[in-house]
């Protein structure tokens, strides 16, 4: 893993990108991510 960053935005927007990847969308998925869960993908992707 490179790099991890939160970028602030604005209109409820909320995404998790590692690397440059989206990793989680709020937008998408329309809830916040469960922190596990976003612990979960980033231990895959450092696989």
């Amino acid at each position: 893993m490179k790099e991890v960053k939160l970028v602030t935005s604005g209109g409820g927007v909320f995404e998790v990108t590692v690397n440059d990847q989206l990793v989680y969308s709020k937008k998408e998925t329309g809830s916040f991510p469960d922190p596990k869960e976003v612990i979960e993908i980033m231990e895959k992707m450092a696989e």
